[in-house]
């Protein structure tokens, strides 16, 4: 069946232009438009989108709060939201993750970027360039801990090696890539991130990412 994407974006113009891109994928299909949060909040209910396709700054609702009540904590409905955005607006990036956004990209990445994005979020997968990554969190570095302060008792639930999983999926890296730097297999991989989304009660890698940066597990700018 194909993925059922709601674009949400105030401009027309560019609804406009990702409808084109995406009715162009057979496995695609565009059932619903909104040009704010409040709207998009209404189309969810009404149409039951797999993959909501979300800008940022936009009148009457920001994309934020629209996350929050599509995909927020206690929300178990099947709509993912991938956030779209700009460089500009990184700080409304992170309150979209926190929210429960599956992933970002940014407004001018090419055509095929932007459909491969859909298919990995709608398939469960969380949309973490490494480079944007981290990026975005070298930029807010002063807002996260410092290292110094406890690790979190969650933490302390995980095993050495899932630590060690918990650290390359903050780093942006893949299930394959993270097979490879550990020499297992990706079936392995998925387990322990299971177990480790389990356990500190994480919607998706995404929201990992976030964790382990909050927890000072990692830090920005770390190898």
């Amino acid at each position: 069946m194909a993925i059922r994407v709601l674009l949400v974006d105030d401009q027309p113009l560019l609804r406009t232009g990702f409808r084109m891109i995406l009715e162009a994928e057979g496995d695609l299909a565009v059932v619903g438009e909104a040009g704010d949060g409040l709207q998009a909040i209404d189309q969810v209910r009404a149409l039951q989108p797999d993959v909501v396709l979300m800008d940022i700054r936009m009148p009457r609702m920001d994309g934020v709060e629209a996350t929050r009540q599509i995909t927020g904590p206690g929300r178990d409905g099947p709509a993912k939201v991938l956030v779209l955005t700009t460089f500009d607006l990184d700080e409304y990036v992170v309150e979209a993750l926190r929210a429960g956004a599956s992933g970002f990209l940014l407004k001018d990445a090419p055509a095929h970027e932007l459909v491969q994005a859909i298919r990995v979020v709608a398939a469960g997968e969380a949309m973490l360039a490494p480079s944007i990554t981290r990026r975005l969190l070298d930029k807010y570095a002063d807002h996260l801990p410092s290292g110094e302060e406890p690790v979190p008792d969650a933490l302390h639930t995980l095993t050495e090696r899932e630590v060690e999983v918990l650290k390359l999926v903050a780093r942006g890296l893949s299930n394959a890539e993270i097979a490879a730097d550990l020499f297992v297999s990706e079936t392995t991989v998925k387990t322990h991130v299971g177990h480790v989304l389990t356990k500190l009660s994480l919607r998706d890698r995404v929201q990992a990412a976030v964790y382990a940066y909050e927890s000072g597990l990692v830090r920005p700018g770390a190898q």
